[in-house]
């Protein structure tokens, strides 16, 4: 944990001294790939000793795939080759940290390369292997054209902004930004002469970057003073059980759930004002003419706090990688999107059991969410007082639900796993199975999303 505060503290005087320095102005693009990726394999070295090996061979070998497979196949080799490695590893961890996690634990860096492996393999295949009336608007948006050159590769996997945390970002993005024309891309798309400007500014992240410290500051400090004073294992604490009421129960589940967030907002908060600091990240602009640098922000801490239904929380938790299963996995799937996008998740964070609990509970209460949402909500929209009520129970549900799900995935094992279900009844599951049981569900097909996709493409087209 040092090695990892450690690193990415330099990674943050770096990111700054790399957008003054080495900006597109005063170098060249393959100078500014070269730092990226030295200072990256440093710092994995650094973080993680031999154990680092791990992060080269997956990337060696998938350069070996994308040079020599065929682009109809591309996308499917490097995805089982980088699936079937990190699977690997993460069976290994269960022998070599037994349910812990170590300051040695490589698989971070590992899944956070086994997606930028992925992801540019797909808009690989996008770009060179399929027509553009084949894609949808953003899949044509983000579609790669050429293979890269092996200075590009590395830079995209192995610079120092994300190698320690991430996040995932796209190939043509970083690529943009690495030119120097990542936030001139973005400014193009406001009419500035109407908001009487001469030419296009230039926005600084440095405003962004001190905000995003300061949400690094505060989580630091709730991590290290709740964190610890409320253990997940106290809620199958045997006296626990005994003493406390169903009732009290969930809400002191609701309570070290809440104190498990801040290291997670804490590291990918970090690692967003990294980017920032190197002047990666610019999304544009929002409709009261801010400047806005959250291409690459993982949460969204007020959109998962207020969440008001399932989706809503999942949306803005660990954005980048929710955006990875979507064009991965979900806008490819030929059939059950969302059962295979969640086991893909858990594939990904690895193999222990809670993971799988976690889910498989989630498809489970995503289904029944959506059938609740789409069969009730409408009642409530007539009035501001009733929409007032329906968003106080909908936001008081979904927190617990959201509870109930990621339980497993903190305690990891089985037995403590079941232990808890059976202390509050596993009554999420049984309510979830009997809204499906009687609600009617007007699930959207493949086919109806990709004729969607297909029209926006056309209406784009056509403008």
């Amino acid at each position: 944990q040092i090695n990892f505060v450690a690193c990415q503290l330099f990674a943050l005087l770096a990111a700054f001294w790399f957008r003054i320095y080495l900006s597109p102005s005063h170098a060249s693009s393959a100078v500014r790939h070269a730092f990226a990726t030295l200072f990256g394999i440093y710092f994995a070295v650094f973080c993680f000793g031999w154990y680092s090996i791990h992060l080269f061979v997956l990337v060696m070998m998938n350069y070996g795939i994308m040079n020599m497979a065929s682009i109809p196949n591309i996308h499917r080799y490097s995805f089982v080759v980088a699936m079937g490695y990190l699977t690997l590893c993460h069976i290994s961890r269960i022998y070599i940290f037994h349910y812990g996690i170590l300051t040695t634990d490589f698989s971070g860096p590992l899944m956070i390369i086994t997606q930028k492996i992925t992801t540019l393999a797909c808009q690989l295949h996008d770009g060179i292997g399929r027509q553009a009336e084949e894609l949808s608007a953003e899949q044509n948006r983000l579609a790669v054209k050429s293979r890269p050159s092996l200075l590009e590769y590395l830079s995209y996997l192995l610079n120092f902004m994300s190698i320690i945390a991430g996040p995932c970002s796209n190939y043509k993005d970083y690529i943009a930004f690495i030119e120097g024309r990542h936030v001139h891309m973005k400014l193009l798309e406001v009419n500035w002469k109407q908001k009487g400007y001469d030419r296009l500014p230039d926005p600084s992240p440095t405003g962004a970057v001190m905000y995003k410290l300061c949400i690094t500051l505060v989580s630091l400090i709730l991590f290290l003073t709740l964190t610890k004073n409320f253990p997940m294992a106290y809620i199958i604490d045997n006296e626990f059980l005994d003493k406390t009421p169903f009732l009290s129960r969930l809400g002191y589940l609701y309570v070290v759930t809440q104190a498990a967030k801040p290291k997670y907002y804490f590291a990918w908060t970090l690692a967003d004002a990294v980017n920032n600091a190197a002047g990666y990240g610019f999304s544009g602009v929002d409709e009261r003419g801010t400047f806005r640098w959250d291409l690459l922000s993982n949460l969204n801490i007020w959109n998962i706090e207020t969440a008001t239904s399932f989706k809503m929380y999942i949306e803005n938790w660990n954005i980048q990688t929710a955006a990875w299963l979507k064009r991965v996995c979900y806008d490819r799937a030929p059939w059950y999107p969302t059962a295979l996008t969640f086991i893909l998740s858990a594939l990904w964070h690895g193999i222990y059991p809670g993971y799988y609990f976690t889910f498989l509970t989630g498809i489970l209460i995503t289904l029944a969410a959506r059938a609740i949402r789409n069969n009730c909500r409408h009642y409530f929209l007539s009035s501001v007082p009733l929409k007032m009520a329906y968003d106080v129970v909908t936001w008081a549900v979904t927190q617990l639900a959201v509870c109930y799900t990621v339980a497993p995935f903190v305690m990891l094992a089985v037995e403590p796993t079941i232990k808890f279900y059976k202390s509050v009844y596993f009554h999420m599951h049984i309510l979830s199975i009997l809204v499906l049981l009687l609600l009617p569900i007007r699930p959207q097909t493949h086919s109806v999303r990709r004729s969607q996709n297909q029209a926006m493409l056309n209406s784009i087209k056509s403008k």
